[in-house]
């Protein structure tokens, strides 16, 4: 009787093995939880804190940034005043934010489509080197694109 026990417990034991080993055949196996605390802490002595001292970060006062908030907002509602068109400029932003939300729209219908992003990624890897091979990888046609770009400006300025 003694030893039916035994193989019954062995067996048990074998049988509980494999189940933990197959669990963990997919996903790596995690450490048992502990009910105390769930991370350790370091002390840390005054050489490693000194070590670290550049990385951290300071927090401001809030008397500091309610005052950068003020001018910003006084800045901001100067420039809103010195506007002489504002239907023009609310007109121009609404326009922005439905031109925004459209082309998020576009982009996950093409995103749902099996094969196009990866033949959009494709091209926009073919168009950046091409831009590269033609306007970066020379000295005459980094001159040729700095250029062209001043004319771009002169033109949306209008001071051509």
């Amino acid at each position: 009787m003694a030893s039916t026990m035994i193989a019954a417990a062995a067996s048990s034991s074998m049988v509980a093995t494999a189940i933990r080993t197959s669990r963990c055949s997919a996903l790596p196996c995690l450490p048992p939880r502990s009910s105390s605390r769930s991370f350790p802490i370091k002390h840390v002595s005054l050489s490693e804190s000194h070590r670290f001292a550049p990385l951290q970060i300071r927090a401001s006062s809030s008397e500091e940034s309610s005052v950068d908030a003020n001018e910003v907002f006084t800045d901001l509602k100067e420039k809103w005043d010195a506007v002489e068109n504002k239907s023009t400029v609310i007109l121009y932003g609404g326009g922005a934010i439905v031109f925004v939300w459209l082309s998020s729209i576009v982009i996950g219908a093409i995103n749902s489509v099996p094969l196009l992003p990866k033949i959009m990624e494709l091209v926009g890897l073919g168009y950046t080197g091409w831009f590269v091979y033609r306007y970066l990888l020379f000295k005459s046609s980094r001159k040729e694109l700095a250029t062209d770009i001043e004319v771009l400006k002169k033109k949306i300025a209008g001071t051509e």
